[in-house]
């Protein structure tokens, strides 16, 4: 059997925010799937008719209470192909947009019920040597490589064109 091409998966597209702050640090969340643990930035998918900003905004509202962010600009580019458990996606496309802030805590507006039931169990604040010295323990990130983009992030010009984190 051929495995289909690329423009035949249903791929859902979402966005996702990197609310990092002055102090090198990160605001991430913790999915619980059925193969594992994955911490990853908030974010979420896009509803019908949403743009990438408009879904941006609700979703900073819904998982940790954000209201009012600045949104900076598109910094990274994730695509995945890997089935949902919902089945009605093959893979996900995020766009992460970088949101300078400062350190606060998350006030979700979304109950901790309805948050479990889209597979996310907490949000907490890392700082980018954490989720460097947590990838070399083993710990799982989306993407794969957040600790390294984290670092070229803090020193380098993120204005530049978005770039591919890979998986």
């Amino acid at each position: 059997m051929t495995e289909p091409a690329l423009s035949e998966l249903r791929i859902r597209q979402a966005v996702r925010a990197l609310l990092v702050t002055d102090a090198d640090e990160v605001m991430l969340v913790r999915f619980e799937f059925p193969n594992g643990t994955v911490w990853s930035t908030p974010g979420g998918g896009l509803e019908p008719g949403e743009d990438h900003l408009t879904a941006l905004h609700r979703e900073l509202i819904e998982e940790v209470g954000l209201t009012s962010p600045v949104i900076s600009h598109h910094v990274w580019n994730r695509e995945h192909v890997t089935p949902h458990m919902d089945g009605l996606y093959d893979g996900q496309a995020d766009r992460f947009y970088l949101v300078p802030t400062q350190r606060f805590d998350a006030m979700p507006a979304l109950g901790w019920e309805q948050l479990r039931a889209e597979n996310l169990h907490e949000i907490r604040w890392w700082t980018f040597d954490e989720v460097a010295a947590a990838t070399i323990a083993g710990t799982l990130f989306a993407p794969r490589r957040l600790g390294e983009l984290l670092r070229t992030l803090a020193t380098h010009d993120a204005s530049i064109a978005p770039i591919d984190t890979g998986i």
